[in-house]
């Protein structure tokens, strides 16, 4: 008896060991309750050492606001020289680079279309000429008692009529930009620079057939000044307004920031790329920037008080964002939020959220599996 005794206490001890071995694991016990939108953790729960919380606040914030963008001329100081009337080259005064003016002489051509215009000038200019001295004849010979009033009357039309038709042709000599006053029949066509700038482009031969329809045969265009044409996104529009600085940076200097003020906001948007485009005015005065070229532009935004909170408190659900708002102790309230972007481990919230709101910063998806 003894020995079956001492048998039994002998196997005690590895009987309780299997036990302890072979003993299902503890189990984490989810005690939490869902009550409409709100989740409610007891105070005695497991899951409320996991869930950290802090308190929301508005901080000063500069959105950073990057886009791609092209170099281009300003309208009103560029010019595409194109020939007004058909002819040939007979002299050129162009060169690459030369500064003008709206007087600066570019090249000339012999036009056919500008000799007619100056035989018809010349001949209405004549009989202009001799339709007043009749008229002046006739105004004397009345004077005297010796004209009679009906040949007044046929002087003073034939002179109107003449008058009209020498207006008429120094109309047609301005239209080629030259000046009726010191014209000299058979002179070439002076073409003129039409602004102040200098020649980009010359594609002037002397001796050349040019046609009115030709494409431009000279670039003129003051680049002291330029454009830049960014596009920004609908959703950061507001944050762009007119005389707005801009920093711009291009890939051939890369340690050159050139400023830039926003001129312009177009007011549509385009329907493709669901963007706006936005025109910058910039200083050239070094020729840095080269219509065409491309560039990088950072909106320079002043500070403005932003909500950020970690991307750790935001969850998504059916492409909606949202956080777990403290309603009161051990109740967490699942709130909808909009954002804007992000900064490192921060979102910008644009709203659902106000200062002081106290939101689950960490552990927030252990609420979202409340049911």
């Amino acid at each position: 008896m003894f020995t079956i005794k001492k048998l039994i206490l002998s196997f005690l001890p590895a009987v309780c060991l299997y036990a302890c071995h072979n003993a299902p694991p503890e189990q984490d016990t989810v005690d939490f309750s869902m009550k409409g939108d709100t989740v409610v953790v007891p105070g005695n729960s497991t899951l409320k050492s996991k869930l950290i919380t802090s308190v929301v606040q508005s901080r000063p914030y500069r959105l950073q606001l990057l886009t791609a963008g092209a170099v281009k001329a300003i309208p009103t100081q560029y010019a595409e020289i194109a020939p007004p009337f058909s002819g040939r080259v007979v002299k050129s005064y162009m060169r690459l680079g030369m500064r003008v003016t709206p007087e600066t002489p570019l090249f000339e051509i012999s036009s056919p279309d500008f000799m007619t215009a100056q035989k018809i000038f010349f001949q209405e200019k004549s009989q202009m000429q001799l339709a007043e001295k009749t008229l002046k004849r006739q105004e004397d010979l009345k004077a005297n008692g010796v004209g009679t009033e009906k040949d007044l009357e046929e002087a003073q039309t034939a002179y109107d009529v003449a008058k009209k038709e020498y207006e008429n042709a120094v109309v047609g000599i301005k239209v080629f930009k030259a000046d009726p006053d010191n014209l000299i029949l058979g002179q070439p066509l002076v073409v003129k620079a039409p602004i102040v700038g200098e020649v980009l482009d010359n594609k002037i031969v002397v001796g050349k057939f040019i046609n009115d329809n030709s494409s431009s045969v000279a670039i003129v265009a003051e680049l002291s000044k330029v454009w830049v044409a960014g596009q920004i996104k609908e959703k950061d529009i507001r944050y762009i307004h007119a005389l707005d600085e801009c920093s711009i940076q291009v890939t051939a200097y890369p340690d050159k920031y050139i400023r830039g003020k926003v001129y312009h906001v177009n007011e549509m948007v385009d329907e493709d790329t669901r963007s706006v485009q936005v025109l910058i005015e910039c200083d050239n005065r070094d020729h840095l920037l080269k219509p065409g070229m491309y560039v990088t532009v950072d909106f320079i935004n002043a500070p403005t008080q932003t909500i950020l909170i970690p991307s750790r408190a935001v969850l998504q659900a059916n492409d909606q964002s949202y956080v777990y708002v403290q309603a009161g102790p051990g109740k967490y309230l699942k709130r909808k939020i909009a954002t804007s972007g992000s900064d490192n481990d921060r979102v910008i919230i644009t709203a659902g959220l106000q200062p002081g709101d106290i939101i689950v910063s960490e552990g927030a998806f252990y609420l979202s599996n409340a049911k």
